[in-house]
């Protein structure tokens, strides 16, 4: 189950039967199932709170995952700034619907074991994101 919630900013406008199918469909490429994963929409402001008080890191971000997999179940929760996708898709020339998109599945593949911090894992996470997206 997936749940799209708000905090502070209007509900984007995301085909949300559309969306979950297509997150559903890409968990299904790592073998995982989905269990319960909530979407949390926020401004920078909320995304800085949630950043400093949670992983002590004191800078805006676009989106945060928390982990909370069982086996091949795929649970978390993923907070996610449209500010930044905004700022973001305006910077790297891409829709504000193409970048939200981008950031939905990046906070998805976080939860299918992928990372993004080490060297390489970025170009990894890339490619990934990018099969992704030509699922939608």
């Amino acid at each position: 189950m997936i749940t799209y919630n708000t905090s502070g900013v209007k509900m984007p406008k995301i085909k949300r039967r559309d969306t979950t199918a297509w997150i559903k469909a890409v968990i299904a490429t790592y073998n995982k199932r989905l269990g319960e994963v909530g979407y949390m929409f926020v401004n920078d402001e909320k995304i800085l709170e949630i950043n400093n008080e949670y992983l002590q890191h004191d800078y805006y971000t676009d989106v945060i995952t928390f982990d909370y997999n069982e086996n091949d179940v795929v649970n978390g929760d993923i907070v996610i700034s449209l500010d930044t996708v905004r700022t973001n898709a305006e910077k790297f020339g891409k829709t504000f619907d193409d970048e939200l998109h981008r950031v939905i599945i990046h906070g998805i593949l976080h939860l299918c074991g992928l990372h993004d911090k080490a060297p390489g894992e970025r170009e990894q996470m890339e490619k990934a994101e990018n099969k992704a997206l030509t699922l939608r």
